[in-house]
């Protein structure tokens, strides 16, 4: 069995799929492993440490993957280079794929079995391949730290002699995983925490952290999450009823930290212009769902922008500035992935597997995912 470990090739992406952790495991389940040269360096990964780990390095992308029955990457084979892998070749990957929609065709054109890890279910034996989970846990703690680095104040109160500092406030929008560590940090940094969902079901986890919720409370808040645990789509109506609570509190907050993504569709927007103008100077607002659209309205990829007084923060693939942690955890979970499917030295792919179906996005010669048949 021949893996492979290709550099990235995307703006700001530093990770890696790979660890001399996982590359030994992987070794020892009977993978012959190639890396491509240079693509540790951006998490602080020499070529030498992926060869001591029993990996060959290769010169280009062409060499890494000609003979790979498995390939391990971030955010996958660029399209053009799908043709460059062997037909029936297994990637993992964060593909992103109703976003990524022509890449599909061209893993499929290419021949290529590409699972999107981002589909993985949460379920119990699924956990330690949540990338999900695992990459959003270290933005919601860099959010806090590009917060705090942004703000011209201190978080904890301090009592000097010279006078007290009152501590930040600080508002956290979405109470997924990167919402939970947030609160967490902001929390650990000395601020005053107020969190906002529309699940119920996080209350108690906001209030477990030390932080205030709040949301508005009506019948449709009963349905207002997936079985996988994600939020959903909420009507207008609520949405209205929202934004007043938010508009109410915001005005009084430091800093907001916007976290909404709802999967498949485009992010919600839970910062107006108009919020954005009752917010106090020197404020700042982190938007860690501006690849997705942006929660708050004046957010842009990859830029800060300064409007109103406020301070408005939309870091593009958030994970990527803590290079080396992210890349530790993701080449787990491309690592847990896999190992069941080896039996005996050798691949054995169960399709009829939960976790395969679930992930599984293209497939002899075809887009194969329930959830994007006609999307290509």
């Amino acid at each position: 069995m021949r893996l492979a470990v290709i550099r990235e090739q995307r703006d700001a992406e530093k990770r890696v799929a790979a660890s001399p952790e996982t590359i030994k495991k992987l070794t020892a389940l009977g993978f012959t492993i190639t890396v491509e040269a240079g693509a540790g360096a951006g998490a602080s990964i020499a070529d030498s440490a992926f060869e001591e780990a029993g990996a060959t390095i290769a010169p280009d992308l062409k060499k890494t993957v000609a003979d790979a029955d498995v390939i391990f990457s971030v955010q996958g084979l660029e399209g053009a280079d799908a043709g460059k892998a062997k037909k029936g070749a297994l990637q993992l990957a964060i593909l992103n794929p109703f976003v990524d929609k022509k890449r599909l065709s061209d893993y499929a054109d290419a021949g290529l079995m590409a699972v999107a890890m981002e589909f993985v279910p949460r379920i119990t034996r699924a956990q330690s391949m949540d990338v999900l989970s695992s990459q959003s846990n270290l933005a919601g703690y860099k959010a806090v730290l590009d917060a705090a680095a942004e703000y011209g104040r201190a978080f904890p109160m301090m009592m000097t002699a010279a006078g007290t500092i009152a501590p930040a406030k600080v508002m956290i929008m979405g109470v997924g995983v990167a919402g939970l560590q947030a609160i967490a940090t902001a929390k650990r940094l000395g601020a005053i925490v107020s969190a906002t969902d529309v699940r119920p079901s996080t209350k108690e986890q906001v209030e477990s952290l030390g932080g205030t919720f709040v949301m508005v409370e009506d019948e449709e808040t009963a349905a207002a999450e997936t079985s996988g645990g994600y939020a959903k789509e909420m009507s207008d109506d609520y949405k209205a009823k929202q934004a007043t609570l938010i508009a109410e509190t915001i005005a009084k907050q430091d800093i907001a930290i916007t976290t909404a993504l709802i999967p498949g569709r485009a992010a919600p927007q839970l910062i107006s212009e108009d919020m954005l103008k009752t917010m106090k100077p020197g404020s700042v607002i982190i938007d860690l769902a501006v690849e997705a659209g942006g929660n708050c309205a004046l957010s842009k990829p990859g830029e800060i922008v300064e409007a109103h007084g406020v301070k408005i923060v939309g870091h593009k693939n958030v994970p990527s500035r803590l290079a080396a942690d992210a890349s530790q955890l993701y080449a787990r979970n491309l690592m847990h992935y896999i190992t069941p499917l080896v039996t005996d030295g050798a691949l054995a792919i169960d399709f009829e597997d939960e976790i395969i179906a679930e992930s599984l996005v293209t497939k002899d010669g075809a887009i194969v995912h329930p959830r994007l048949q006609g999307e290509s």
